[in-house]
């Protein structure tokens, strides 16, 4: 789900973020398949972390992604 999400257009990345529920679902998708890809500590922390924080986190991000085109840690 990384790549996907990487791969689209800015303004599909930012609208995905803004709408609240699906904000923390592709958090999550995004954040575990990165911690599957890297099998890192941070990685897995953070997949912890927004599976149960996600909708705060995923604001974060947001301006993250307004700012860089991915999100936080998940390049």
């Amino acid at each position: 789900m990384k790549k996907w999400f990487n791969s689209c257009s800015r303004l599909v990345q930012l609208i995905l973020l803004l709408i609240p529920f699906v904000n923390w679902i592709v958090e999550i998708g995004v954040r575990w398949s990165n911690f599957l890809e890297k099998k890192g500590l941070i990685s897995l922390i953070l997949a912890i972390v927004v599976t149960f924080f996600g909708l705060v986190f995923g604001w974060v991000d947001l301006i993250w992604c307004l700012l860089f085109k991915h999100l936080i840690l998940a390049k």
